[in-house]
């Protein structure tokens, strides 16, 4: 690509050596035109702007830094000037120190960089019909006002060539490329211009000068005020649009403009909104249905007859529970758990199961729907080519290719910036990193365990020292309550400073990587984010899932983590209740703390950078100098809008058997979300260089792998987390002969059957309670669901029938419930196919016209040319056979 560039388009690309070779900007002075997107002349429309602070006001650098600074931004101006572009320079009106340089691209640099970047540009009219459906019928209460925000012109489109001018829709040469196209080609040509030469080897690209603080910054700009119409008549305001009808909160319920979002800012912010949108609207369904099986758990609870044998006195208040750790916890009455009882079967009900088999199918109805919505969005965004013809190489990837290797498929030399095996030591050491850090996480996981089983000492002692108290507090406030809503507060602040270290390691680990692209470089950043995310949202919901409580023996003889704190125990109804009050902060502070972290942040920063600029309420500023004073988007602030919703996916999937109202919190939040972002882009951050976009890059596979792993996880929080298969179990075996005492199916005597008896003279010395038992029973039960044979057995302590019965309705449940959904997902996606036939028909059409209209015209000149020889040749032998022979 440089070597094109060389040969082609930048026939003066280098240093220039001479001070007085060197070209500089022109000076004007503001011309009181606030709203202005033009050079002094009214005429050459201001592609870009970049800001440096004059070196000779410079007070922090020595006079030869200076001095070198200044050198270096001259000769970069003066090569943008030797590329073809047009420089003017303004002083800033507020801060004299400043200077502000805006960039105009002419035609001829952007027909030129056009072909170079293979942009695609309209050829003709789109002709092809298209029909109303009922859908869209229904949607127009919702659509943004047409008469506000006019549907975008359909075209047929192909890459720009310059002997083909002719060919395209040239309306006029001032709107031929829009201002996101202009800014693109800009920026493509400020990444790739040299600004020194140091032991032979080029420095090159915006970036750099703006790391190194030659530039203070680099933007195109808003063409308006985000509150007001421009005064400019040449302006459309559509940053104001933009902000009336998609970022104010009053667009709550309306569907947003996704072709004038991409048409502003470029079809990498369109396709997260329209995903973002997208998968909000889905979640409409599912929140639904979530909602109903929660209302049916509320509406049923009073039916739970295990509930009401807990909170029966004269069954629960019966029951007398061991200790629940060693020496300091005491023995307790069963009935102190009943108002968690009552809320576990608000969750843990049939509806539940329901919605944990529906919300497998939907998430692959969403993705498939996706694929199709995505294809259409590339084709109508022109990128269904872009990857192979349109990305160009990160100016970082070129900086390093000092290596010569030889390519198989061209057989020519390429510059590469490592060897094979400099690859391979780069790719151990960045392996070696990765894991380091994932280990790194789940110490923090094993820290927060230790913590629950320390501290669940100190509750048990404080909270519990009667077992029959009847404060009103102790309804609620049980040790195990206490300890599971600390714990999980802890985990979430762990979790969010977790977050802010690994970000920084993650982006180091990847620029060590040096990726080839940006789109490269985007997906390996991703993959390293989501493992370390993953790990550090998830792992404490899996253990609460899928360990708490499972391998803890019995009373007689417990286990102990680390050889010294004994493990925990879950609720006689399990660990359900405690994962759902785990999902509910974490999600919901989560969604807090980003929402505070992305709206306020920037906020105040605008504000403290207006009132610190005393002057400025009573001079009238330019446009560019506004810009300048809002906050840079940054190049991954994208990726963190990416990064936020896919973590929310997972939680709205992988654990939506425990929280059934997961989706509706996160339908809220995205409906804000939506806003928010909006509201960001258009009033608190500076317009972004425009970016294409294929998809949603390598996020889609993330999603895919969350939806298949959502399917064994619910089905294994069912069966072993919740307490629905031993009272299945019960109800159809155990409570009938000849297992059980009652003539039919009835969960009546479940909790007597299912909590195991332990005879108190068989406690260990290093287990048995300081405070002795009162009463003058000689047994408790075990507070966890283990299933074993009672004191006096032949085969006590042991697991008995009823475990083996269990075990074995769970494995099988969890096979039926896979295998079902498994099958109805491949029916699925292989029913809907990824492209619809519509968009199919659009791409053949634009393919025929391409060919018809680009290559086909120059096979007639070319059949002109040679029947042109052909027929002088014709002409030439009939002279010649005519002629009479000379003598």
């Amino acid at each position: 690509l440089v070597l094109e560039l060389n040969q082609v388009i930048i026939p003066t690309y280098g240093t220039v050596p001479d001070q007085q070779n060197l070209h500089s900007p022109e000076w004007v002075d503001f011309d009181d035109k606030p709203d202005s997107l033009f050079f002094s002349d009214g005429q050459r429309r201001i592609d870009f702007v970049l800001v440096y602070e004059d070196e000779s006001k410079k007070i922090t650098h020595k006079r030869s830094d200076r001095k070198k600074q200044k050198r270096k931004r001259q000769v970069y101006e003066s090569n943008l000037i030797n590329n073809g572009l047009q420089l003017e320079a303004t002083r800033s009106v507020l801060d004299e120190k400043l200077i502000f340089v805006k960039i105009h691209a002419p035609w001829e640099v952007l027909c030129t960089y056009a072909e170079v970047m293979h942009i695609k540009l309209p050829l003709q009219h789109n002709d092809l019909k298209t029909r109303d459906s009922a859908f869209n019928w229904f949607s127009r209460f919702f659509r943004v006002d047409e008469n506000i925000i006019k549907p975008e012109q359909e075209f047929f489109t192909a890459p720009f060539q310059k002997d083909h001018l002719s060919n395209f829709y040239i309306h006029n040469k001032d709107t031929f490329f829009n201002p996101a196209t202009r800014s693109r080609i800009v920026h493509f040509i400020l990444s790739r211009v040299e600004y020194a030469t140091k032991n032979n080897v080029k420095k090159f690209g915006i970036n750099k000068l703006l790391d190194t603080g030659i530039y203070k910054a680099a933007f195109p700009l808003h063409d308006s005020d985000f509150r007001h119409l421009s005064a400019d008549p040449k302006c459309p305001s559509e940053r104001y649009l933009l902000y009336r009808e998609w970022a104010h909160p009053k667009n709550i319920f309306k569907l947003q403009p996704l072709d004038f979002i991409r048409k502003y800012y470029g079809e990498k912010i369109g396709i997260y909104f329209a995903w973002l949108g997208f998968y909000t609207n889905m979640l409409t369904v599912a929140a639904v249905v979530g909602l109903g099986c929660f209302l049916y758990g509320c509406l049923t609870k009073d039916n739970c007859t295990w509930s009401q044998e807990v909170c029966d006195p004269n069954i629960g208040g019966n029951i007398i529970m061991c200790p629940q750790c060693d020496k300091v916890c005491t023995y307790w009455n069963l009935t102190i758990t009943c108002e968690s009882s009552k809320k576990l079967c608000v969750f843990d009900s049939f509806g539940t199961l329901v919605f944990a088999v529906f919300m497998g199918i939907w998430v692959t109805l969403f993705l498939e729907f996706w694929k199709r919505r995505q294809a259409a969005l590339e084709y109508e965004w022109d990128t269904v080519e872009y990857l192979e013809q349109e990305e160009q190489v990160r100016p970082e990837y070129e900086a390093r290719c000092t290596h010569v290797v030889m390519n198989e498929i061209t057989q020519q030399e390429e510059h590469v910036p490592y060897t094979a095996c400099g690859k391979c030591i780069r790719m151990t050491f960045c392996t070696s990193a990765i894991f380091f850090w994932i280990l790194l996480i789940i110490a923090s996981v094993i820290g927060i365990i230790v913590y629950r089983l320390s501290v669940f000492l100190v509750f048990s002692a404080t909270l519990s020292e009667h077992i029959s108290g009847t404060e009103a507090i102790r309804k609620y406030l049980t040790p195990q309550t206490a300890t599971s809503v600390t714990a999980s507060l802890i985990s979430f602040v762990v979790i969010m400073i977790l977050n802010i270290i690994y970000e920084k390691v993650a982006i180091l680990i990847t620029d060590f990587e040096l990726p080839r692209t940006q789109t490269d470089y985007e997906n390996s950043l991703t993959t390293k984010m989501f493992l370390f995310q993953f790990v550090n949202y998830y792992s404490s919901c899996f253990y609460i899932a899928f360990f708490k409580g499972k391998f803890v023996g019995h009373p007689g003889n417990p286990v102990y983590w680390l050889g010294k704190y004994r493990n925990e125990e879950c609720d006689p109804g399990g660990c359900l209740l405690e994962l759902t009050t785990q999902l509910a902060i974490i999600v919901g502070g989560k969604a807090i703390w980003n929402n505070i972290q992305e709206v306020l942040l920037p906020l105040v920063k605008n504000l403290i950078g207006r009132y610190s600029a005393a002057a400025r309420s009573q001079k009238v500023v330019p446009r560019w100098e506004e810009d300048y004073h809002l906050q840079p988007f940054g190049k991954l602030g994208l990726f963190y809008e990416y990064l936020e919703m896919v973590i929310q996916f997972g939680f709205v999937t992988l654990f939506v058997a425990s929280f059934p109202l997961a989706p509706l919190l996160a339908l809220i939040n995205n409906m804000l979300e939506i806003r928010l972002d909006a509201w960001k882009l258009t009033t608190q951050f500076r317009r972004m260089v425009p970016q294409k976009a294929q998809d949603i890059g390598a996020w889609q596979p993330i999603l895919q792998g969350i939806a298949i792993l959502a399917v064994v996880t619910n089905a294994m929080i069912i069966a072993f987390t919740s307490d629905m298969i031993p009272r299945l179990v019960y109800y159809w075996s155990f409570s009938v002969p000849p297992y059980g005492g009652h003539s039919s199916h009835t969960m009546k005597g479940y909790i007597n059957s299912t909590l195991s008896v332990f005879n108190i003279s068989d406690f260990k010395n290093a287990s048995k309670p300081f405070s002795p038992w009162l009463g003058n029973q000689t047994t408790c039960r075990q507070v966890y669901r283990d299933l074993r044979y009672p004191p006096g057995h032949q085969h006590q302590y042991e697991h008995n029938i009823y475990y083996w019965h269990v075990t074995a309705a769970k494995l099988a449940f969890i096979i039926v419930m896979e295998h079902v959904i498994y099958f109805v997902k491949f029916i699925i996606s292989y029913a809907i196919p990824d492209v619809s036939q519509k968009t199919k028909s659009k791409v053949k059409r634009e393919k025929y016209l391409t060919q018809k209209l680009l290559h086909e015209n120059d096979l007639k000149v070319v059949e002109k040319r040679t029947m042109g020889k052909i027929a002088n040749e014709i002409m030439i032998g009939a002279d010649n056979t005519l002629r009479p022979k000379a003598e």
